[in-house]
C-alpha cells in the first residue's frame, strides 16, 4: 500500500489516479487479436477426403444401392460421410436398376447404411417416373425413401404433389400426405 500524507484532497486525487490506471489496465488487457474470418468447413475437420467416391450398400447380402460422390468427407468418430455431388443408384431384389437419385450433397451413415440427400434432389426410374424435392431420406433397413417436405412426382401425363412422400425406390408403394394433381386421364386428385 502506498502511504499518503496530506489532506483528504490529496487522498482523493491519488485514488482517482489509481482508479484511472486500473480502468486503463483492464481495457488494455482486452484481447484485440486477429479474429477468424471464416467458419470451419467439412474439409477442415474431416479425417479423410476422397475424390471420386463409390460404395455399394447391401442389406442381408442383397445389393440395395451404389453411392457415388464427387467428394466424400469421412468423419471417424461419428462414422458419417458428408458427400458432395451425390448420385445413388438403387437396385431391386433381382439386381436390376430401379431408380437413380442425384443431389447437391448428402450424409451417409456407416452404422446402418441410411442416407439423407439435400439440395435439388431428383429420383428418376428407368421408365421415366420422376420425384423432385429439397430433402430426401433413405432407410436401408426398410428400403424406403421418404420426405416430410413438398414434393412433385411425375409419370407421363400424371402429375402429383403433396406435403410428404414415402415409397420404395421402385415407386411401387407410394404414400403421400395431402396429394393433389392430375391423373393420366385428366382426373383431378383431392386437394385441388
Amino acid at each position: 500500500m502506498i502511504p499518503v500524507t496530506g489532506g483528504t484532497a490529496a487522498r482523493r486525487a491519488i485514488l482517482s489516479v489509481l482508479s484511472a490506471v486500473s480502468v486503463f489496465s483492464a481495457l488494455s488487457c482486452e484481447d484485440t487479436g486477429v479474429r477468424p474470418t471464416t467458419t470451419v468447413q467439412a474439409s477442415d475437420s474431416a479425417d479423410q477426403v476422397l475424390e471420386g467416391f463409390s460404395h455399394y450398400v447391401t442389406h442381408n447380402g442383397i445389393l440395395r444401392s451404389r453411392v457415388e460422390a464427387d467428394t466424400a468427407f469421412f468423419f471417424d468418430p461419428t462414422q458419417m460421410n458428408e458427400l458432395h455431388g451425390l448420385k445413388v443408384v438403387f437396385f431391386d431384389v433381382k439386381g436390376a436398376e430401379s431408380s437413380t437419385l442425384t443431389a447437391k450433397r448428402g450424409t451417409y451413415r456407416w452404422q446402418d447404411g441410411s442416407m439423407q440427400a439435400s439440395g435439388s434432389v431428383v429420383v428418376v426410374s428407368p421408365d421415366g417416373r420422376r420425384l423432385a424435392t429439397d430433402v430426401l431420406k433413405y432407410d436401408n433397413a426398410t428400403n424406403t425413401i421418404l420426405t416430410d417436405r413438398h414434393f412433385t412426382f411425375d409419370r407421363g401425363e400424371e402429375h402429383l404433389e403433396g406435403n410428404s412422400f414415402r415409397s420404395d425406390p421402385d415407386f411401387k408403394n407410394v404414400v403421400t400426405d395431402r396429394p393433389r394433381g392430375v391423373t393420366g386421364n385428366g382426373m383431378l386428385l383431392p386437394g385441388q
